[in-house]
């Protein structure tokens, strides 16, 4: 142990011969680096998100888009889906695929002309502006065609339809390596003026 903090110490009184400003240089940086790493990333994550969103829309391929955020998400940090307190949870709601479930539900319930029925009354009484879920219009759906007499279809299960995916508190990506070489220019800043102003060793 004795030879341990002696090593230690041998460590800290080399700094003396770095310059503090060396390890400032490499302090601000790292963290400039960082900023705008952990920034690039989460941008990229709203890309990857919006080829989600247009996969949906136009019936494209939602499994792949899904696959690629995903991916991106859980190996970089900084691209959580939503921030704050008043956002949608889960943030990934895919409107137009709840709703081709729900037409492909209605239709496998033997209510496919009273469903489009539904469709074109609610579309009218709801706009797309307004709901902008969707949800209000499925509602209306599913009641119009309860009260015509319609059999009411399945419910769709929440997980085909909304996602949410959790990025990592540290990646090994150019932002998370940043990260730590800032921590180490901090502690070489500190130390090394610590052993040159104050000759602590």
């Amino acid at each position: 142990m004795e030879e341990e903090i002696k090593y230690v110490l041998r460590t800290i009184g080399r700094m003396r011969h770095v310059s503090y400003k060396f390890f400032l240089v490499v302090f601000v940086i790292s963290s400039l680096t960082a900023i705008f790493s952990l920034r690039g990333n989460n941008e990229h994550m709203i890309t990857l998100r919006d080829k989600v969103y247009v996969a949906d829309k136009n019936n494209g391929d939602v499994n792949a888009a899904l696959n690629n955020l995903r991916a991106y998400v859980y190996a970089h940090m900084n691209t959580n889906l939503s921030s704050g307190n008043n956002t949608i949870k889960p943030p990934i709601q895919l409107k137009y695929t709840y709703e081709r479930l729900e037409a492909q539900a209605e239709a496998g319930a033997n209510n496919s002309g009273l469903y489009t029925e539904a469709e074109n009354y609610c579309q009218g009484q709801i706009p797309a502006s307004v709901s902008i879920s969707g949800r209000g219009r499925v509602t209306c759906i599913a009641d119009y065609v309860t009260s015509h007499g319609g059999k009411q279809a399945a419910a769709i299960p929440a997980a085909l339809y909304e996602f949410d995916f959790i990025s990592p508190s540290w990646s090994s990506d150019l932002a998370g390596w940043s990260l730590v070489i800032a921590g180490l220019g901090a502690v070489g800043f500190l130390a090394s003026l610590a052993t040159q102003r104050f000759r602590l060793i």
